[in-house]
């Protein structure tokens, strides 16, 4: 109903605003379609189009009836509110998709775990169902998926704030992973990122569900919201959980029976934030009817994805491991406690999004990391917090470098052998990097080809 008749703007032209244009040409091949994005254009597909470049390409927004808005950019700046007050429909390509989806949606967010909870779901639910599709945020753009998708497939989703901040539908299973001070550079406060974030519950109705763990207060306050049914995970005992960690063993409840699903120490995901994700994808499975033995060999046979305490062996008795994924300080404490004492070199910083590292400061003061190999921007605020939470005599050695190539050499220098360097920014890869992947990749080709 937004679509048809109507003049359509893509706004953006990455990966999925390409996307929408190769649905936008299959489904309604009549319509003029513009594209609209500050770099250069090379267009996926023919067609009626109109292309939009330069530093003014956002002056076409006027021009439209309906824009659909990539996730990159900003709901908030001041072009899009014009033309909202225009009268305008902004929407994206996460509306699209929730709107022609034919099957059943799993969405998942939160600020740490999400794209090894997502896949851990897909895992596991593929052990009964037979069309289970991976997407969101993770793997190929959704509305990619809906091709062939049937009442039977099943989606499972990675949402980050950029996706839910505008949406106007809501997953049957709404998944809530902690939510931690992330993107303030992009929503200006921690409260405008949580909204952010709750806005996955916003249209639940009673027959849906959303899991969460009620010990984070943040989501125990959004979940109080829903409409849809609450399903709990807890880290210790509870009555009221649907699974829960004790004793090393992960537990579950059903049908008020209490019984042991698999010991912690056999599934290969470390740290304490992993034990919360595993439980959380159980709860999935519990919901959607997964018999006990194919989610526990789901469990068992599930590997790391890249990128995310992923052990790259030991170099020279050293041993390096890759969690080029983090992106906040919590993401690298969790790593630090994953992985315990063995840490004496930890290489952090990037860009900077205006997060607060004193508590990465403090947690490090617990830690046995002797050497601190320090990227730019943030490397200097993260230093700046050891110096305000650390006498010098506790302090570990500072290695300020400006290249992965120079951070692999340093750490080879001054890590012990027996011991472990540990990749962790803390922060987003932009500005020496593409992203967390290149970043991640750049840290297993220097450590690979090093030679003594």
């Amino acid at each position: 109903m937004e679509i048809k008749g109507k003049k359509i703007l893509i706004l953006g032209y990455a990966r999925e605003g390409k996307s929408v244009h190769r649905y936008l040409h299959k489904h309604y091949p009549q319509t003029t379609i513009g594209i609209a994005d500050k770099n250069k254009i090379r267009p996926e597909v023919g067609g009626h189009i109109k292309l939009y470049t330069g530093d003014n390409y956002l002056e076409s927004l006027q021009k439209y009836d309906l824009i659909i808005r990539s996730p990159g950019i900003p709901l908030q700046i001041s072009e899009i509110q014009r033309a909202k007050t225009a009268g305008k429909k902004i929407t994206s390509a996460t509306n699209i998709f929730f709107s022609r989806c034919p099957g059943k949606i799993i969405g998942i967010t939160g600020s740490l775990g999400k794209s090894t909870t997502t896949s851990l779901i897909a895992a596991i639910l593929s052990k009964k169902y037979k069309d289970v599709r991976l997407a969101g945020n993770i793997g190929f753009p959704m509305i990619d998926h809906l091709n062939k998708a049937t009442q039977k497939t099943i989606f499972v989703l990675e949402l980050s704030s950029f996706q839910l901040e505008d949406l106007n539908y809501s997953p049957h299973i709404a998944v809530l992973l902690n939510i931690v001070p992330e993107h303030l550079d992009r929503h200006k406060t921690f409260a405008n990122y949580v909204q952010a974030k709750a806005n996955i519950i916003k249209y639940q109705a009673r027959k849906d569900f959303v899991i969460f763990n009620p010990e984070h207060k943040i989501l125990a306050k959004i979940a109080k919201k829903a409409a849809a049914q609450k399903v709990n995970f807890s880290l210790k005992p509870n009555k009221n959980s649907t699974c829960f960690f004790h004793q090393d063993k992960i537990f579950i409840r059903k049908k008020n029976k209490t019984s042991i699903l698999i010991d912690r120490d056999k599934i290969s995901l470390l740290g304490k934030g992993n034990t919360e994700n595993i439980m959380a994808a159980v709860s999935v499975g519990l919901i959607l009817n997964i018999p006990l033995p194919k989610i526990k060999k789901a469990l068992l046979k599930f590997k790391p994805p890249e990128h995310r305490i992923e052990y790259l062996g030991t170099h020279q008795g050293i041993k390096f491991y890759d969690d080029s994924i983090s992106t906040v300080p919590e993401s690298a404490i969790h790593a630090l406690d994953a992985l315990g004492n063995e840490v004496e070199t930890l290489i952090a910083g990037g860009f900077d999004r205006g997060l607060d590292f004193s508590k990465l400061a403090r947690h490090l003061n617990k830690t046995k990391v002797k050497n601190l190999i320090l990227f730019p921007i943030t490397g200097k605020k993260i230093w700046q917090s050891i110096v305000k939470h650390t006498p010098v005599k506790k302090r570990p050695k500072k290695f300020a470098v400006s290249s992965m190539q120079e951070a692999v050499k340093t750490a080879f220098a001054v890590t012990g052998k027996g011991k472990i360097c540990l990749l962790s920014p803390a922060s987003a890869s932009f500005g020496l990097f593409k992203d967390y992947r290149e970043r991640g990749n750049l840290f297993k080709k220097f450590v690979l080809t090093q030679k003594k």
